[in-house]
């Protein structure tokens, strides 16, 4: 029964054990630190190449609508809708220019 009454003394830890903790929090500090940069770089990184994939496939819709038009420039349709925008006609045939189309449709009520 003499040994319940009896109490220990708390233990005082030793300067050599707090300065270990401290020096191991340091430690994980630096290792923390040491990660952000290599992190940042990452995501910017992941960045650059999202912009520069989504710039690829613009470009590359745009060389899609570029390979049509080709195609579409050697039919004998497109060349003769150009020259007849040009305003040229056809042998034999005669050019008639009316104006004041868009001014008449505007002042019909019904258009």
């Amino acid at each position: 029964m003499a040994a319940r009454g009896r109490r220990h003394a708390p233990r005082r830890r030793s300067r050599s054990a707090v300065a270990l903790r401290w020096i191991g929090a340091l430690v994980l500090l630096a290792i923390a630190a040491a990660y952000v940069q290599p992190l940042r770089a990452y995501r910017e990184a992941s960045a650059d190449v999202a912009a520069r994939e989504a710039r690829v496939e613009r470009l590359a819709a745009a060389n899609a609508d570029l390979e049509r038009r080709i195609e579409e420039a050697g039919t004998t349709a497109f060349v003769e809708r150009e020259a007849r925008r040009l305003g040229l006609v056809k042998p034999g045939e005669r050019l008639f220019i009316v104006t004041g189309i868009g001014e008449r449709k505007r002042d019909r009520p019904g258009s």
